[in-house]
């Protein structure tokens, strides 16, 4: 196999997760997949590992130390590497690889552009805002008009124009009911316009990724913000938050590009990591420009009024499982860079009963029993997050695809598991990275390997999208109640299916222990909320997402073993001890992170502020 070390490290890894346990080929033979097939899959693979080893690999440490700055005209100087990543990812067409054909897109089903979205995140994930455009453009095919769609959406994919999610505001990071943009109408001559009723946006928004650069000619922002009512007051609540589009450069109904937005980049927020991608403030309607000769942004509504942050969770959630896929990217990264390394760096000798002859020659790393244990660490976590993403992208495909029954399934596997999806792989592909460090020593830590990029570029996925503590408050406050813990009771069909296969292919030590835990999670859950006290319930709540997780990881890799018992894949004999390296060192802390939940300790809500 060609390629650099990371490309053969994990092209193997995707094709035996999508071919030999998710099944592609069954998949495949649904009408909207009818153009592809299992080899043009595995080509549209092999082609985008050559692409990211010719030009994101190179720029990825270019873009990590030549950070975005403002030239003296005001734009975002971007390294020309960034460019030519840019140029080649749109050039293979992924921007719009899994939308529909008429809109210029190539049907291909969802886990098979996740697995090609792992090759160009492992490869360099700060290069481009590629995510943040599809899922703009997806929000806008859901809920948008016809217009919309054709002249906002569609350009996106193509990969013309970027796009960006404004929410934040420096007052306002998760609390999005306290946002304090607003929108007003523009006037009665723009109440039919075209692209949808039109206002105009005044507000700031803070921590915009790729809110500013040159790769394409226009951006389009999603702003939420909130509509006044006569009397000039604003909904206080969530329900008065509204979505506009908000583009750079305002379009006529063709979108043909007139005259810059009334969008003005206040300034760059420097990253610890993802230098690459510029995060940015921005002001709207602050009067630097006056489109149509009036202050204000122009904007256009997405939907109803007061609808926005439902429609915004379409973004969300997506932008959610991407962070997630993306957090097990860079933990694969990681990985393969200390397991090369492990191989090539010779330190220390034998230990026998007998001593150690200084004499003998000395042996790689790899050979000592606790780089053993670190690279098996980073083995299960980063493609066991890599498998858990692809996962959750082929419950997208069956929800598209699938018959009623299926869809149904597929959509409360998908609800439940989000928060997991999101939050396991980003706290534990850190980890991932943290040990990838060790395993190289002080190489780890020097700037002239890429070990320490990779692990500020991760610890950014951590607060990206909503942090623990938001994904902890939706699993535990709301995901397992739904319906009488109908979401709870279909995943642990799930559980209890890998359970059985595991068992009658002789791991049967793994499937009890699964067994076990998944008793003890439906039995916390309970406890939890056995007082009605959401206070008592919730103060627990990341402990329980992060027991919950360990848990749905157990089943991933029990899975995952289930299939490699039965393949010949070389990829099979690394899913066993992953596997085994789980169960033993890995879900056995499930216990202490429950126990709290289950004993509602209120320790972290009653300790007074005076402790501090």
């Amino acid at each position: 196999m060609t390629g650099t070390v990371l490309q053969r490290h994990l092209l193997p890894v995707l094709e035996f997760l999508c071919t030999e346990w998710l099944d592609l080929e069954s998949l495949l033979s649904r009408p909207r997949f009818a153009d592809h097939s299992s080899q043009s899959c595995r080509d549209l693979l092999s082609t985008a590992s050559d692409i990211a080893a010719a030009t994101f690999e190179p720029a990825n440490r270019v873009s990590d130390l030549a950070e975005p700055f403002i030239d003296p005209d005001g734009a975002v100087v971007l390294p020309p590497e960034t460019h030519a990543a840019w140029d080649a990812y749109t050039t293979l067409g992924l921007s719009s690889a899994t939308h529909d054909a008429e809109r210029g897109g190539m049907q291909l089903p969802r886990m098979v552009d996740a697995a090609a979205q792992v090759i160009f995140g492992a490869s360099g994930g700060n290069l481009v805002p590629a995510m943040l455009a599809e899922a703009n453009a997806s929000l806008i095919l859901a809920h948008g008009t016809e217009a919309q769609k054709r002249v906002f959406a569609e350009p996106e994919l193509a990969g013309r124009w970027a796009g960006t999610m404004a929410m934040s505001e420096s007052q306002a990071g998760s609390s999005l009911s306290d946002i304090t943009t607003k929108a007003v109408p523009d006037g009665e001559d723009h109440a039919d316009d075209p692209l949808g009723p039109r206002f105009r946006v005044r507000g700031a928004k803070m921590w915009i990724s790729a809110a500013e650069h040159e790769l394409t000619e226009n951006i389009i922002h999603l702003v939420l913000a909130k509509i006044p009512g006569p009397d000039g007051a604003v909904d206080p609540s969530a329900r008065g938050i509204s979505l506009f589009i908000v583009p750079k450069i305002v379009v006529d109904a063709e979108g043909v590009l007139l005259e810059r937005n009334d969008v003005t980049l206040v300034g760059l927020n420097h990253k610890l990591g993802n230098r690459g991608i510029p995060n940015t403030v921005l002001e709207f309607g602050d009067g630097t420009q006056t489109p149509g000769g009036r202050p204000g942004a122009v904007g256009y509504l997405v939907g109803e009024a007061g609808d926005g942050l439902r429609q915004m969770f379409h973004m969300m959630n997506a932008a959610r499982t991407a962070i997630g896929l993306g957090a097990g990217a860079v933990g694969l990264a990681g990985y393969a860079l200390s397991l090369d390394y492990a191989k090539q760096r010779h330190q220390g000798r034998r230990r026998t009963v007998s001593g150690k002859d200084a004499t003998a020659p000395q042996e790689p790393i790899l050979e000592h029993a606790d780089v053993r244990r670190m690279l098996l660490a980073q083995k299960a976590y980063s493609e066991g997050a890599v498998a858990l993403a692809l996962y959750a992208a082929k419950l997208l495909d069956e929800q598209q695809t699938g018959n009623d029954e299926e869809a149904r399934s597929a959509a409360q596997l998908l609800e439940i598991l989000t928060p997991i999806v999101k939050s396991w792989p980003s706290e534990w592909c850190l980890e991932s990275n943290s040990l990838a460090i060790q395993v190289m020593g002080g190489a780890g830590y020097t700037r002239e390997y890429l070990a320490e990029q990779y692990w500020r570029d991760q610890r950014l996925n951590m607060i990206h999208e909503g942090t623990h503590g938001i994904q902890a408050l939706d699993l535990l406050g709301r995901k397992v109640r739904i319906d009488d813990g109908a979401l709870l009771t279909r995943l642990g069909l799930e559980l209890s299916a890998t359970s059985r296969r595991a068992a009658a292919a002789g791991m049967t030590s793994e499937a009890a222990a699964l067994d076990d835990a998944w008793t003890a999670l439906r039995e916390t859950t309970t406890a939890a909320w056995s007082t009605g006290d959401p206070g008592e319930a919730l103060a627990n709540a990341t402990p329980y997402l992060q027991g919950f997780g360990h848990v749905v990881m157990a089943w991933i890799h029990l899975d995952l073993a289930v299939a490699a018992a039965a393949s010949s894949h070389a990829q099979a004999a690394g899913r066993s001890a992953a596997m085994r390296y789980f169960f033993a060192y890995e879900l056995p802390k499930v216990g202490a992170w429950l126990a709290v939940a289950a004993r509602r300790e209120p320790l972290c809500r009653d300790v007074e502020p005076s402790a501090f």
